[in-house]
Protein backbone atom coordinates (compact mmCIF):
# COMPACT_ATOMS: atom_id res chain seq x y z
CA UNK A 1 0.00 0.00 0.00
CA UNK A 2 1.63 3.75 -0.54
CA UNK A 3 1.88 5.51 2.33
CA UNK A 4 2.18 9.04 1.36
CA UNK A 5 -0.10 10.97 -0.81
CA UNK A 6 2.28 12.70 -3.79
CA UNK A 7 4.08 9.37 -3.88
CA UNK A 8 0.99 8.44 -6.58
CA UNK A 9 2.49 11.15 -9.00
CA UNK A 10 6.17 10.21 -8.32
CA UNK A 11 5.37 6.79 -9.53
CA UNK A 12 3.14 7.81 -12.38
CA UNK A 13 5.87 10.55 -13.96
CA UNK A 14 8.55 7.76 -13.64
CA UNK A 15 6.02 5.21 -15.62
CA UNK A 16 4.38 7.48 -17.90
CA UNK A 17 5.81 11.36 -17.92
CA UNK A 18 4.16 12.23 -20.83
CA UNK A 19 0.85 11.68 -19.79
CA UNK A 20 -1.68 14.32 -19.13
CA UNK A 21 -1.96 14.73 -15.31
CA UNK A 22 -4.22 17.73 -14.66
CA UNK A 23 -6.06 20.16 -17.32
CA UNK A 24 -7.66 23.27 -16.64
CA UNK A 25 -9.22 25.63 -19.69
CA UNK A 26 -6.94 25.47 -22.27
CA UNK A 27 -3.85 24.08 -20.37
CA UNK A 28 -2.48 20.66 -19.78
CA UNK A 29 0.43 20.06 -17.84
CA UNK A 30 2.18 16.35 -17.61
CA UNK A 31 2.79 14.29 -14.82
CA UNK A 32 6.73 14.57 -15.62
CA UNK A 33 6.23 18.10 -15.00
CA UNK A 34 4.13 18.04 -12.60
CA UNK A 35 6.35 15.83 -10.60
CA UNK A 36 9.32 18.59 -11.34
CA UNK A 37 7.37 21.65 -10.76
CA UNK A 38 6.10 20.46 -7.28
CA UNK A 39 9.68 19.00 -6.33
CA UNK A 40 11.07 22.29 -6.60
CA UNK A 41 8.74 24.07 -4.96
CA UNK A 42 9.35 21.51 -2.08
CA UNK A 43 12.76 22.33 -2.38
CA UNK A 44 12.54 25.88 -1.66
CA UNK A 45 9.86 25.63 1.02
CA UNK A 46 12.53 23.95 2.41
CA UNK A 47 15.31 26.20 2.01
CA UNK A 48 13.55 28.94 3.56
CA UNK A 49 12.97 26.98 6.94
CA UNK A 50 10.13 24.67 6.33
CA UNK A 51 10.02 21.71 8.80
CA UNK A 52 8.17 18.28 8.40
CA UNK A 53 5.05 19.12 10.30
CA UNK A 54 4.62 22.93 9.37
CA UNK A 55 1.10 23.63 8.44
CA UNK A 56 1.35 25.74 5.07
CA UNK A 57 -1.81 28.16 4.14
CA UNK A 58 -3.04 27.29 0.27
CA UNK A 59 -4.77 30.94 -0.63
CA UNK A 60 -5.36 30.79 -4.16
CA UNK A 61 -8.77 29.70 -7.02
CA UNK A 62 -8.77 26.00 -8.34
CA UNK A 63 -5.48 26.26 -10.84
CA UNK A 64 -2.69 24.55 -12.07
CA UNK A 65 -0.89 26.00 -9.63
CA UNK A 66 -2.76 25.09 -6.59
CA UNK A 67 -2.17 21.06 -7.42
CA UNK A 68 1.42 21.55 -7.48
CA UNK A 69 1.39 23.86 -4.59
CA UNK A 70 -0.53 20.83 -2.62
CA UNK A 71 1.80 18.22 -4.07
CA UNK A 72 5.11 20.65 -2.88
CA UNK A 73 4.00 21.36 0.46
CA UNK A 74 3.34 17.22 0.85
CA UNK A 75 6.62 17.07 -0.37
CA UNK A 76 8.15 18.93 2.01
CA UNK A 77 6.59 16.95 4.60
CA UNK A 78 4.11 19.46 5.70
CA UNK A 79 0.19 19.86 5.78
CA UNK A 80 -1.28 21.94 3.24
CA UNK A 81 -4.00 24.07 4.66
CA UNK A 82 -7.02 24.57 2.17
CA UNK A 83 -8.09 28.49 2.41
CA UNK A 84 -11.34 29.89 0.27
CA UNK A 85 -9.54 33.16 -1.34
CA UNK A 86 -13.07 34.54 -1.36
CA UNK A 87 -13.52 34.22 3.03
CA UNK A 88 -13.63 37.00 4.42
CA UNK A 89 -10.29 38.33 6.26
CA UNK A 90 -11.09 38.43 9.48
CA UNK A 91 -12.10 34.69 9.30
CA UNK A 92 -9.01 33.71 7.35
CA UNK A 93 -7.13 35.70 10.05
CA UNK A 94 -8.90 33.36 13.10
CA UNK A 95 -7.32 30.06 10.68
CA UNK A 96 -3.94 31.66 10.35
CA UNK A 97 -3.79 32.44 14.17
CA UNK A 98 -5.38 28.38 14.78
CA UNK A 99 -2.90 26.71 12.47
CA UNK A 100 -0.07 28.71 13.77
CA UNK A 101 1.02 28.35 10.57
CA UNK A 102 4.03 30.65 9.20
CA UNK A 103 4.09 30.43 5.21
CA UNK A 104 0.95 31.10 2.83
CA UNK A 105 0.90 29.86 -1.27
CA UNK A 106 -1.13 32.52 -2.79
CA UNK A 107 -1.83 33.92 -6.51
CA UNK A 108 -4.05 35.68 -7.75
CA UNK A 109 -6.99 37.73 -6.47
CA UNK A 110 -5.45 36.46 -3.12
CA UNK A 111 -3.39 39.55 -3.28
CA UNK A 112 -6.87 41.31 -2.46
CA UNK A 113 -6.78 39.48 1.15
CA UNK A 114 -3.99 39.74 1.84
CA UNK A 115 -3.97 43.66 1.10
CA UNK A 116 -6.83 43.77 4.15
CA UNK A 117 -4.74 41.22 6.34
CA UNK A 118 -1.46 42.87 6.37
CA UNK A 119 -2.62 45.14 9.33
CA UNK A 120 -3.45 42.32 11.33
CA UNK A 121 -1.42 41.32 14.52
CA UNK A 122 -0.66 38.16 13.95
CA UNK A 123 1.54 36.41 16.67
CA UNK A 124 4.42 35.70 13.85
CA UNK A 125 5.43 36.90 10.41
CA UNK A 126 3.75 35.31 7.63
CA UNK A 127 6.24 34.31 4.45
CA UNK A 128 4.54 34.50 1.14
CA UNK A 129 5.21 32.08 -1.84
CA UNK A 130 3.39 33.84 -4.96
CA UNK A 131 2.06 31.16 -7.20
CA UNK A 132 2.19 33.03 -10.91
CA UNK A 133 5.50 33.55 -12.73
CA UNK A 134 5.91 36.99 -11.34
CA UNK A 135 5.37 38.84 -8.42
CA UNK A 136 2.78 41.30 -7.65
CA UNK A 137 4.19 44.67 -8.83
CA UNK A 138 4.78 45.94 -5.15
CA UNK A 139 5.49 42.81 -3.20
CA UNK A 140 6.99 44.37 0.07
CA UNK A 141 4.00 43.16 1.57
CA UNK A 142 4.42 45.36 4.57
CA UNK A 143 2.95 44.86 8.27
CA UNK A 144 2.64 40.99 8.76
CA UNK A 145 3.68 39.42 5.77
CA UNK A 146 6.75 39.14 3.96
CA UNK A 147 6.97 38.57 0.05
CA UNK A 148 9.70 34.94 -0.09
CA UNK A 149 9.35 33.53 -3.75
CA UNK A 150 7.31 33.11 -7.51
CA UNK A 151 7.12 30.59 -9.43
CA UNK A 152 10.14 31.75 -11.67
CA UNK A 153 12.31 31.32 -8.52
CA UNK A 154 11.97 27.93 -8.68
CA UNK A 155 13.43 27.33 -12.46
CA UNK A 156 17.11 27.04 -10.90
CA UNK A 157 16.40 24.49 -8.26
CA UNK A 158 16.45 20.73 -9.14
CA UNK A 159 13.55 19.12 -10.35
CA UNK A 160 14.15 15.51 -8.01
CA UNK A 161 12.40 15.07 -5.06
CA UNK A 162 13.44 16.62 -2.38
CA UNK A 163 14.04 13.15 -0.22
CA UNK A 164 12.11 14.46 2.85
CA UNK A 165 10.53 11.14 4.91
CA UNK A 166 6.98 11.42 5.84
CA UNK A 167 5.15 8.94 7.53
CA UNK A 168 2.09 7.34 7.05
CA UNK A 169 0.60 8.98 10.13
CA UNK A 170 1.66 12.28 9.62
CA UNK A 171 -1.05 15.06 9.00
CA UNK A 172 -1.95 15.63 5.15
CA UNK A 173 -4.17 18.71 5.37
CA UNK A 174 -6.01 20.27 7.95
CA UNK A 175 -9.58 21.29 6.90
CA UNK A 176 -11.38 24.02 8.17
CA UNK A 177 -15.10 23.76 9.13
CA UNK A 178 -17.51 25.74 10.27
CA UNK A 179 -18.09 25.75 14.51
CA UNK A 180 -21.18 26.30 16.71
CA UNK A 181 -18.74 28.60 18.69
CA UNK A 182 -18.50 31.47 15.95
CA UNK A 183 -14.37 29.97 15.45
CA UNK A 184 -13.72 27.32 12.66
CA UNK A 185 -12.49 24.00 13.09
CA UNK A 186 -9.39 22.56 11.41
CA UNK A 187 -10.10 19.10 11.02
CA UNK A 188 -6.84 17.38 10.74
CA UNK A 189 -6.55 13.91 8.12
CA UNK A 190 -3.40 12.08 8.21
CA UNK A 191 -1.90 10.71 4.97
CA UNK A 192 -2.82 7.28 6.09
CA UNK A 193 -6.60 8.75 6.38
CA UNK A 194 -6.25 9.69 2.48
CA UNK A 195 -4.97 6.69 1.26
CA UNK A 196 -6.94 4.32 2.88
CA UNK A 197 -9.85 5.65 1.29
CA UNK A 198 -8.80 6.31 -2.23
CA UNK A 199 -7.76 2.76 -2.44
CA UNK A 200 -10.67 1.41 -1.70
CA UNK A 201 -12.41 3.96 -3.95
CA UNK A 202 -10.19 3.15 -6.91
CA UNK A 203 -10.84 -0.52 -6.56
CA UNK A 204 -14.49 -0.21 -6.21
CA UNK A 205 -15.41 2.02 -8.52
CA UNK A 206 -12.58 0.65 -11.23
CA UNK A 207 -10.91 4.16 -12.10
CA UNK A 208 -8.61 3.14 -14.78
CA UNK A 209 -5.70 4.70 -16.13
CA UNK A 210 -5.99 7.49 -18.40
CA UNK A 211 -9.80 8.32 -17.67
CA UNK A 212 -11.07 12.02 -17.26
CA UNK A 213 -12.09 12.93 -13.66
CA UNK A 214 -13.96 16.02 -12.85
CA UNK A 215 -13.06 18.27 -9.92
CA UNK A 216 -15.31 20.68 -9.17
CA UNK A 217 -15.38 21.02 -5.37
CA UNK A 218 -13.48 23.64 -4.67
CA UNK A 219 -10.30 23.04 -2.88
CA UNK A 220 -11.32 24.06 0.91
CA UNK A 221 -14.20 21.12 0.41
CA UNK A 222 -12.90 17.78 1.02
CA UNK A 223 -14.50 16.23 -1.50
CA UNK A 224 -11.63 17.67 -4.24
CA UNK A 225 -9.16 15.41 -2.23
CA UNK A 226 -10.79 12.49 -3.69
CA UNK A 227 -11.15 13.61 -7.14
CA UNK A 228 -7.20 15.23 -6.82
CA UNK A 229 -5.55 11.52 -5.44
CA UNK A 230 -8.18 9.26 -7.09
CA UNK A 231 -7.01 10.95 -10.41
CA UNK A 232 -3.17 10.47 -9.74
CA UNK A 233 -3.61 6.86 -7.57
CA UNK A 234 -5.01 5.47 -11.06
CA UNK A 235 -2.88 7.49 -13.54
CA UNK A 236 -6.14 9.48 -14.64
CA UNK A 237 -6.50 13.09 -15.79
CA UNK A 238 -7.83 15.82 -13.55
CA UNK A 239 -10.05 17.84 -15.41
CA UNK A 240 -10.41 21.29 -13.30
CA UNK A 241 -13.73 22.50 -13.57
CA UNK A 242 -13.74 26.68 -13.66
CA UNK A 243 -16.24 27.55 -10.46
CA UNK A 244 -17.65 30.35 -13.03
CA UNK A 245 -19.90 27.74 -14.21
CA UNK A 246 -21.43 26.57 -11.05
CA UNK A 247 -24.41 29.32 -12.08
CA UNK A 248 -24.18 28.43 -15.78
CA UNK A 249 -26.07 24.85 -16.10
CA UNK A 250 -25.87 24.58 -19.83
CA UNK A 251 -22.11 25.58 -19.22
CA UNK A 252 -21.67 22.75 -16.96
CA UNK A 253 -23.57 19.91 -19.50
CA UNK A 254 -20.83 21.24 -22.06
CA UNK A 255 -18.10 20.75 -20.07
CA UNK A 256 -19.13 17.15 -19.17
CA UNK A 257 -19.71 16.57 -23.08
CA UNK A 258 -16.29 18.57 -24.13
CA UNK A 259 -14.14 17.06 -21.45
CA UNK A 260 -15.30 13.20 -22.34
CA UNK A 261 -15.20 13.03 -18.66
CA UNK A 262 -16.06 9.34 -17.41
CA UNK A 263 -16.48 10.53 -14.55
CA UNK A 264 -18.77 13.34 -11.96
CA UNK A 265 -18.35 14.35 -8.56
CA UNK A 266 -20.54 16.75 -6.69
CA UNK A 267 -22.49 17.93 -3.84
CA UNK A 268 -26.64 17.10 -5.31
CA UNK A 269 -27.43 20.41 -5.60
CA UNK A 270 -25.30 21.17 -8.66
CA UNK A 271 -27.02 18.06 -10.28
CA UNK A 272 -30.58 19.33 -9.17
CA UNK A 273 -29.67 22.67 -10.61
CA UNK A 274 -28.93 21.16 -13.80
CA UNK A 275 -32.33 19.10 -13.66
CA UNK A 276 -33.97 21.91 -13.02
CA UNK A 277 -32.64 23.66 -16.34
CA UNK A 278 -33.09 20.28 -18.00
CA UNK A 279 -29.75 20.44 -19.67
CA UNK A 280 -28.84 16.65 -19.66
CA UNK A 281 -30.48 14.95 -23.29
CA UNK A 282 -31.02 11.30 -23.55
CA UNK A 283 -28.13 9.38 -23.66
CA UNK A 284 -26.09 12.37 -23.16
CA UNK A 285 -22.30 12.19 -22.05
CA UNK A 286 -21.88 8.81 -24.05
CA UNK A 287 -17.99 8.78 -22.40
CA UNK A 288 -19.36 9.09 -18.45
CA UNK A 289 -19.19 5.91 -16.66
CA UNK A 290 -20.18 7.02 -13.43
CA UNK A 291 -22.20 9.74 -11.37
CA UNK A 292 -20.79 10.30 -7.54
CA UNK A 293 -22.60 12.47 -5.02
CA UNK A 294 -21.96 13.23 -1.52
CA UNK A 295 -22.57 16.11 1.12
CA UNK A 296 -26.48 16.31 1.19
CA UNK A 297 -29.52 14.27 0.28
CA UNK A 298 -30.87 14.27 -3.64
CA UNK A 299 -33.96 14.52 -4.16
CA UNK A 300 -35.38 11.07 -5.91
CA UNK A 301 -37.18 13.05 -8.51
CA UNK A 302 -33.56 14.57 -9.59
CA UNK A 303 -32.08 11.47 -9.52
CA UNK A 304 -34.75 9.58 -11.47
CA UNK A 305 -34.31 12.33 -14.31
CA UNK A 306 -30.27 11.74 -14.40
CA UNK A 307 -30.61 7.84 -14.51
CA UNK A 308 -33.85 8.07 -17.18
CA UNK A 309 -31.27 10.00 -19.41
CA UNK A 310 -28.51 8.13 -18.69
CA UNK A 311 -29.24 4.61 -18.64
CA UNK A 312 -25.10 3.81 -19.60
CA UNK A 313 -24.10 5.30 -16.34
CA UNK A 314 -23.90 3.93 -12.75
CA UNK A 315 -24.95 6.41 -9.69
CA UNK A 316 -23.56 6.36 -6.51
CA UNK A 317 -24.57 8.14 -3.02
CA UNK A 318 -21.74 8.51 -0.48
CA UNK A 319 -21.56 9.97 2.74
CA UNK A 320 -19.31 11.24 5.42
CA UNK A 321 -18.61 14.23 7.44
CA UNK A 322 -14.91 15.73 6.67
CA UNK A 323 -13.89 13.97 10.11
CA UNK A 324 -14.11 10.85 8.79
CA UNK A 325 -12.11 11.74 5.47
CA UNK A 326 -14.21 12.03 2.50
CA UNK A 327 -16.55 9.13 2.37
CA UNK A 328 -17.73 6.39 4.72
CA UNK A 329 -20.63 4.77 3.00
CA UNK A 330 -22.09 4.20 -0.06
CA UNK A 331 -24.85 3.04 -1.68
CA UNK A 332 -25.11 2.46 -5.68
CA UNK A 333 -28.72 2.62 -6.74
CA UNK A 334 -29.43 -0.80 -8.88
CA UNK A 335 -32.09 0.97 -10.73
CA UNK A 336 -33.88 4.09 -11.43
CA UNK A 337 -36.45 4.63 -8.43
CA UNK A 338 -39.91 4.18 -9.85
CA UNK A 339 -41.52 5.46 -6.41
CA UNK A 340 -39.85 8.92 -6.08
CA UNK A 341 -41.29 9.50 -2.45
CA UNK A 342 -38.90 6.59 -1.96
CA UNK A 343 -35.43 6.98 -0.05
CA UNK A 344 -32.35 6.33 -0.85
CA UNK A 345 -29.70 5.19 1.94
CA UNK A 346 -26.24 6.21 2.56
CA UNK A 347 -25.61 2.28 2.13
CA UNK A 348 -22.96 -0.14 3.45
CA UNK A 349 -19.50 1.24 5.18
CA UNK A 350 -16.68 2.15 3.08
CA UNK A 351 -13.83 -0.63 3.37
CA UNK A 352 -12.01 -0.44 6.74
CA UNK A 353 -14.95 1.74 8.15
CA UNK A 354 -18.05 0.78 10.42
CA UNK A 355 -21.49 2.23 11.13
CA UNK A 356 -22.75 2.41 14.36
CA UNK A 357 -26.80 3.75 15.10
CA UNK A 358 -26.97 4.05 19.30
CA UNK A 359 -29.08 5.06 21.28
CA UNK A 360 -28.44 8.07 24.08
CA UNK A 361 -26.35 4.94 26.34
CA UNK A 362 -24.30 3.80 23.50
CA UNK A 363 -26.05 0.89 22.89
CA UNK A 364 -26.85 -0.82 19.44
CA UNK A 365 -31.04 0.54 18.23
CA UNK A 366 -33.58 -2.29 16.72
CA UNK A 367 -33.75 -2.10 12.79
CA UNK A 368 -35.87 0.16 11.99
CA UNK A 369 -35.14 2.84 15.23
CA UNK A 370 -34.01 6.16 14.58
CA UNK A 371 -30.67 6.47 16.55
CA UNK A 372 -27.26 8.57 16.39
CA UNK A 373 -24.79 7.84 13.84
CA UNK A 374 -21.04 6.95 14.99
CA UNK A 375 -18.53 6.04 12.63
CA UNK A 376 -15.34 3.82 13.22
CA UNK A 377 -12.19 2.89 10.78
CA UNK A 378 -9.52 3.92 9.29
CA UNK A 379 -10.89 7.63 7.86
CA UNK A 380 -11.21 8.84 11.59
CA UNK A 381 -9.47 12.15 11.91
CA UNK A 382 -7.13 12.23 15.16
CA UNK A 383 -9.08 15.44 16.04
CA UNK A 384 -9.13 19.01 15.57
CA UNK A 385 -6.24 20.82 15.39
CA UNK A 386 -4.91 22.76 19.10
CA UNK A 387 -8.25 22.00 20.34
CA UNK A 388 -8.24 18.83 22.64
CA UNK A 389 -11.57 19.59 24.12
CA UNK A 390 -13.21 19.53 21.41
CA UNK A 391 -11.45 16.58 19.93
CA UNK A 392 -12.76 14.52 23.09
CA UNK A 393 -16.14 15.67 22.76
CA UNK A 394 -17.20 14.25 19.28
CA UNK A 395 -14.19 11.76 19.46
CA UNK A 396 -15.39 9.30 21.91
CA UNK A 397 -13.89 5.71 23.60
CA UNK A 398 -15.07 2.82 21.05
CA UNK A 399 -17.66 0.93 24.13
CA UNK A 400 -17.25 -2.27 21.39
CA UNK A 401 -13.88 -2.66 21.81
CA UNK A 402 -11.13 -3.52 24.30
CA UNK A 403 -8.50 -1.24 22.50
CA UNK A 404 -7.66 2.15 24.84
CA UNK A 405 -7.04 3.86 21.46
CA UNK A 406 -10.46 2.88 19.69
CA UNK A 407 -12.91 5.50 19.04
CA UNK A 408 -15.63 6.48 17.77
CA UNK A 409 -16.77 9.77 15.68
CA UNK A 410 -20.03 10.59 17.02
CA UNK A 411 -21.63 12.66 13.25
CA UNK A 412 -24.63 14.47 14.98
CA UNK A 413 -26.32 12.88 12.90
CA UNK A 414 -29.52 10.62 13.14
CA UNK A 415 -29.74 7.28 11.08
CA UNK A 416 -31.81 4.03 11.23
CA UNK A 417 -30.70 0.60 9.85
CA UNK A 418 -33.76 -1.13 7.77
CA UNK A 419 -34.55 -4.41 7.05
CA UNK A 420 -32.18 -4.65 4.31
CA UNK A 421 -29.54 -4.07 6.56
CA UNK A 422 -28.83 -0.91 5.13
CA UNK A 423 -28.21 2.50 6.71
CA UNK A 424 -30.57 5.56 6.50
CA UNK A 425 -30.17 9.12 6.87
CA UNK A 426 -32.97 10.57 8.77
CA UNK A 427 -31.37 14.18 9.58
CA UNK A 428 -29.35 16.20 12.14
CA UNK A 429 -29.59 15.60 15.65
CA UNK A 430 -27.97 19.78 16.09
CA UNK A 431 -28.35 22.80 14.38
CA UNK A 432 -25.61 21.66 12.12
CA UNK A 433 -27.01 21.76 8.57
CA UNK A 434 -26.51 21.35 4.86
CA UNK A 435 -26.46 24.03 2.33
CA UNK A 436 -24.93 23.49 -1.46
CA UNK A 437 -22.40 21.27 -0.11
CA UNK A 438 -21.40 22.78 2.71
CA UNK A 439 -21.55 21.99 6.41
CA UNK A 440 -22.97 25.08 8.33
CA UNK A 441 -23.17 25.63 12.10
CA UNK A 442 -26.40 27.98 12.68
CA UNK A 443 -24.27 28.56 15.86
CA UNK A 444 -22.00 30.12 13.95
CA UNK A 445 -23.96 32.75 12.16
CA UNK A 446 -25.57 33.64 15.33
CA UNK A 447 -22.42 34.36 17.50
CA UNK A 448 -21.33 36.66 14.38
CA UNK A 449 -24.51 38.52 14.75
CA UNK A 450 -24.75 38.85 18.35
CA UNK A 451 -20.94 39.92 17.87
CA UNK A 452 -21.96 42.90 16.09
CA UNK A 453 -23.42 44.77 18.45
CA UNK A 454 -26.21 46.23 17.09
CA UNK A 455 -29.17 44.13 17.55
CA UNK A 456 -31.10 43.16 20.42
CA UNK A 457 -31.19 39.56 20.03
CA UNK A 458 -31.16 37.17 17.35
CA UNK A 459 -31.87 33.69 16.52
CA UNK A 460 -31.14 31.54 13.08
CA UNK A 461 -32.75 28.52 11.73
CA UNK A 462 -32.68 26.84 8.80
CA UNK A 463 -36.17 25.98 6.55
CA UNK A 464 -36.37 23.46 3.87
CA UNK A 465 -35.77 25.41 0.51
CA UNK A 466 -37.61 25.18 -3.29
CA UNK A 467 -34.22 26.07 -4.25
CA UNK A 468 -30.93 24.29 -5.30
CA UNK A 469 -29.07 25.42 -2.27
CA UNK A 470 -31.57 22.51 -0.04
CA UNK A 471 -31.65 24.39 2.94
CA UNK A 472 -32.45 28.28 3.05
CA UNK A 473 -31.27 30.00 6.59
CA UNK A 474 -33.33 32.42 7.93
CA UNK A 475 -32.54 34.97 10.87
CA UNK A 476 -35.18 36.60 13.45
CA UNK A 477 -34.05 39.27 15.43
CA UNK A 478 -35.20 42.19 18.19
CA UNK A 479 -33.51 45.58 17.11
CA UNK A 480 -31.91 47.55 19.98
CA UNK A 481 -34.35 50.94 20.86
CA UNK A 482 -34.42 53.46 18.30
CA UNK A 483 -32.34 51.41 16.39
CA UNK A 484 -32.92 51.92 12.43
CA UNK A 485 -30.72 48.34 11.76
CA UNK A 486 -32.39 46.60 8.41
CA UNK A 487 -31.83 43.27 6.55
CA UNK A 488 -29.66 44.54 4.04
CA UNK A 489 -27.38 46.98 6.75
CA UNK A 490 -27.25 43.29 8.84
CA UNK A 491 -26.17 41.40 6.11
CA UNK A 492 -23.52 43.63 4.84
CA UNK A 493 -22.12 43.53 8.25
CA UNK A 494 -21.76 39.48 8.00
CA UNK A 495 -20.07 39.66 4.83
CA UNK A 496 -17.15 41.01 6.53
CA UNK A 497 -17.15 38.03 8.45
CA UNK A 498 -18.42 35.01 7.29
CA UNK A 499 -18.41 33.79 3.66
CA UNK A 500 -21.59 34.16 1.36
CA UNK A 501 -22.84 30.46 1.51
CA UNK A 502 -23.35 31.11 5.70
CA UNK A 503 -25.28 34.35 4.75
CA UNK A 504 -28.80 34.46 6.10
CA UNK A 505 -30.98 35.04 2.89
CA UNK A 506 -34.41 35.28 4.47
CA UNK A 507 -35.24 37.51 7.95
CA UNK A 508 -37.69 38.98 9.83
CA UNK A 509 -37.42 41.30 12.86
CA UNK A 510 -39.63 40.87 16.17
CA UNK A 511 -40.61 42.81 18.93
CA UNK A 512 -39.80 39.79 20.93
CA UNK A 513 -38.09 36.14 19.64
CA UNK A 514 -40.56 33.13 20.87
CA UNK A 515 -39.65 31.40 24.01
CA UNK A 516 -40.10 28.14 25.73
CA UNK A 517 -41.55 26.86 28.94
CA UNK A 518 -37.28 27.12 30.04
CA UNK A 519 -37.03 30.61 28.78
CA UNK A 520 -35.22 29.66 25.35
CA UNK A 521 -36.19 30.80 22.10
CA UNK A 522 -38.06 28.60 20.71
CA UNK A 523 -36.62 27.20 16.99
CA UNK A 524 -39.75 25.33 16.27
CA UNK A 525 -42.03 28.38 16.60
CA UNK A 526 -39.20 30.79 14.56
CA UNK A 527 -39.22 27.79 11.89
CA UNK A 528 -43.47 27.81 11.78
CA UNK A 529 -43.46 31.50 10.99
CA UNK A 530 -40.67 31.35 8.42
CA UNK A 531 -42.45 28.41 6.84
CA UNK A 532 -45.53 30.26 7.23
CA UNK A 533 -43.80 33.33 5.44
CA UNK A 534 -42.73 31.13 2.36
CA UNK A 535 -46.10 29.57 2.04
CA UNK A 536 -48.10 33.07 0.80
CA UNK A 537 -44.51 34.45 -0.72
Amino acid sequence: MNEILPNWVTTQAQRRPEATAVVFQQERVSYGRLEETSNRLARMLLRNGCQRGDRVGLLLPKSLAAIAGILGILKAGCAYVPLDPLSPARRLAKVFETCENEWILAAGTARERLEELREAEFTRKLRIGWLDERPPQDSTLDGSFEFAFCLDDLLPLPGEPPGVRSASLDPAYIMFTSGSTGNPKGVVITHSNVVHFVEWAVSYFGIAEGERLSCHSPLHFDLSVFDIFGAFAAGAELHLVPPELNVLPNKLGSFIRDSRLTQWFSVPSILNYMAKFDVVAANDFPALQRLLWCGEVLPVPVLAYWMERLPHVTFTNLYGPTETTIASSYYTVSKRPEDLRAEIPIGSPCGGEKLHVLDEHMRPVNNGEVGDLYIQGAGLSPGYYNDPERTSAAFVPNPFSSEPADRLYKTGDLARVGEDGLVYFVGRADTQIKSRGYRIELGEIAAALNALGTLREAAVVAVPSKGFEGSAICCAYVNLPRSNITPALLRTELSRVLPAYMLPSRWMALPELPKNANGKTDTNRLKEQFLHVQQFS
